[in-house]
């Protein structure tokens, strides 16, 4: 059974995938407890409010996945993947000079429907 291992460019692949989606697993899970700290400090805070802002990152992955991939599929990959990191930043900039959890909440769940687009690549 010798030589059934990965090959060195399986081996490569392998890792960069890996460490492509462990640094975005990284990421969310690092700005969980620091924006539910946040959260606090924003007119209108409620844990509820606090929840659905991060609870809309998973759900709107969930749903939109296999949307965002059929529109890259018709339009091309870098056009949309580009379009969702415009409309990710724009959106974490007008979410991050909110004053109040509304504002949050109103700015994130509908630019996080963009989240899924970099992961088209």
């Amino acid at each position: 059974m010798a030589g059934n291992g990965l090959s060195g460019i399986e081996k490569k692949v392998a890792f960069s995938l890996a460490s492509v989606f462990g640094l975005r697993m990284m990421g969310l899970f690092m700005i969980m407890p620091v924006f539910a700290l946040y959260g606090q400090h924003l007119e209108g805070f409620s844990p509820l409010w606090v929840g659905i802002a991060i609870g809309a990152y998973g759900l709107t992955q969930a749903v939109l996945q296999i949307p965002m991939g059929i529109l890259s599929d018709k339009y091309g990959r870098k056009p949309i993947i580009l379009a969702g990191l415009v409309l990710f930043a724009i959106g974490s900039l007008i979410a991050a000079s909110s004053d109040h959890i509304y504002g949050v909440v109103l700015v994130a769940v509908p630019y996080k429907v963009w989240a899924p687009l970099p992961l088209l690549y």
